[in-house]
């Protein structure tokens, strides 16, 4: 069942009889709302029916933020809309062309958030379709269950290599069904199994011994995720959104030119929705923003610092 956010029908029908002849008709803004809503509540069962039950309280999160940001959104620009009239509606004469253009500029920017909202449809489409986001609320046991995996592996990996240097034979190695056995045999037949003393060759460990290494990394930097702290620096705040999983920049006036390219340069983004620039929480973006002069606070401290997990790697190596 769609849940549904309330729409201002009174701020609908201002607006609409400040840009339209026609007459409002009741709930006809509480309904378009709605209908988009129920489409995407549509697309959320068709996902929830493509994947794996472990997905579907993330896409159900999804979809409701869709519909409760849609209805901020919608609200948002009818109360634009109804700021300033049409000049069909007011006339041309003494038509507050000041006002008008900065009621432009709120529908613009009205317009960009809604690109962001439209873009949870996307994100709904693809939940449980791709690799482990770092935003996933599964994403540590996901990473804990692909590193059983690959530990599996290169254990099983060494104790075959170890049973075919002692018996010069794949045959009855315990961790090999007979298949397995004979298409490992048929591996280390073909040219391009070189090492002719081993099954499974020294690079394939190799690799595999790498992702663990990657996976365990990246578990425990999930892990450490709400070590994050934030900051204040002169003309803003460095605001950590855990529920977002995003560093966010929040600045009281808009960065000049040379600000923003810098911060674009080192992977920050607006986010209208936001109202911040932002990127992906992770120990990456506080190094980011540390080397970033600007963002750092007022005595000069670097971000990076002031990190509980770097505090707390700092007390380890002094042990």
């Amino acid at each position: 069942m769609p849940k549904y956010y309330p729409i201002n029908e009174e701020a609908a029908k201002r607006a609409k009889d400040m840009n339209s002849f026609s007459d409002y008709q009741p709930g006809s803004a509480t309904a378009g709302y709605r209908a988009m809503v129920d489409e995407a509540y549509a697309a959320a069962e068709r996902q929830k029916a493509r994947v794996d039950p472990m997905y579907h309280d993330k896409i159900d999160a999804l979809v409701d933020r869709y519909a409760r940001k849609l209805a901020e959104n919608l609200n948002e620009r009818n109360v634009i809309d109804a700021r300033v009239p049409s000049i069909l509606i007011s006339g041309g004469g003494n038509f507050p062309v000041t006002k008008k253009h900065k009621q432009n500029a709120a529908r613009d920017r009205n317009y960009g958030e809604y690109a962001e909202i439209s873009k949870l449809l996307d994100k709904i489409r693809s939940v449980g379709m791709g690799g482990i986001s770092a935003d996933d609320d599964l994403a540590v046991e996901k990473l804990t269950k692909k590193l059983e995996g690959l530990e599996s592996l290169q254990a099983t990996m060494k104790a075959v290599n170890a049973y075919f240097r002692k018996h010069k034979t794949l045959d009855g190695c315990p961790e090999l069904t007979p298949e397995q056995a004979e298409k490992l045999k048929a591996d280390m037949a073909q040219s391009w199994h070189l090492d002719k003393s081993k099954p499974y060759p020294a690079y394939l460990l190799s690799n595999n011994n790498a992702n663990i290494r990657r996976v365990r990394q990246r578990i425990e930097e999930l892990s450490s995720r709400s070590e994050f702290a934030g900051w204040t620096f002169p003309g803003g705040e460095a605001k950590i959104n855990e529920a977002e999983n995003r560093l966010q920049l929040i600045f009281e006036e808009k960065p000049d030119a040379n600000q923003r390219q810098e911060l674009k340069s080192n992977g920050f983004k607006w986010a209208p929705s936001q109202g911040a620039w932002q990127r992906q929480l992770n120990q990456n973006a506080i190094r980011a923003a540390a080397r970033i002069d600007f963002l750092r606070p007022e005595d000069g401290t670097s971000p990076y610092q002031l990190q509980p997990f770097v505090k707390r790697e700092n007390k380890e190596m002094s042990r």
